[in-house]
């Protein structure tokens, strides 16, 4: 099992602790990686693009001239598509983006991530984290001691912390999010550093394990 070093938010090394292997040390797929990143991407797509086929396009109710005898091609409607300011043929309309993947595959792409983050040294685990009143510069502190403060940084803690949470919004590239309802790939994957919490790995070990 990986062994890592566990901190205070002042950067002092307290403890060490044990990791499941079934969780931070499993082989990276690098496939199921990839397609959790795109599905997460495409379910935040709004697919609101839309055009106007002949039967939207406001006019042509009448036939602009009569079928036979004029010597012009026959036309029975000014919106045609082939007219300039007719309807539009297969152009796009509303539609979801959105697909699912099979839990265990999102299941072993939280896995990947969290065992690529681990083998690449950008995974930190600390005590607790929690602040007595939303401040910014706490959160701004906590990456200076532990000399990130020019990385994206993403703080994982077990429950959502208000005054965390608050304290990381206002920082581009800074985010705080729960274990037990929105860890993802794709945070994992875009930020340099990740901050775990010690009851964070415990809450991610029980559901992936």
């Amino acid at each position: 099992m990986p062994i890592v070093a566990v901190y205070d938010i002042a950067g002092t090394k307290i403890s060490d602790m044990e990791l499941n292997d079934s969780v931070f040390g499993v082989d990276i797929n690098e496939f199921v990686l990839h397609q959790a990143v795109v599905m997460q991407l495409a379910s935040q797509r709004l697919g609101t693009a839309s055009t106007k086929t002949r039967g939207f396009v406001r006019g042509g109710g009448k036939k602009p001239w009569k079928q036979k005898g004029t010597g012009r091609a026959r036309a029975g409607s000014i919106r045609s598509p082939l007219w300039v300011g007719g309807g539009t043929v297969f152009g796009p309309h509303p539609r979801s983006y959105a697909f699912r993947m099979p839990r265990k595959q999102r299941r072993l792409a939280i896995k990947s991530a969290l065992t690529a983050k681990l083998q690449d040294g950008e995974l930190i685990v600390l005590d607790s984290i929690n602040f007595d009143v939303p401040k910014t510069k706490s959160v701004l502190q906590l990456m200076s001691d532990f000399n990130v403060a020019n990385k994206k940084v993403l703080i994982v803690t077990a429950e959502m912390i208000d005054n965390v949470e608050k304290s990381a919004r206002n920082i581009p590239g800074v985010k705080a999010i729960p274990a037990s309802s929105s860890l993802n790939v794709y945070d994992l994957l875009y930020h340099d550093k990740v901050f775990v919490t010690r009851d964070a790995i415990t809450r991610i070990e029980e559901v992936l394990a």
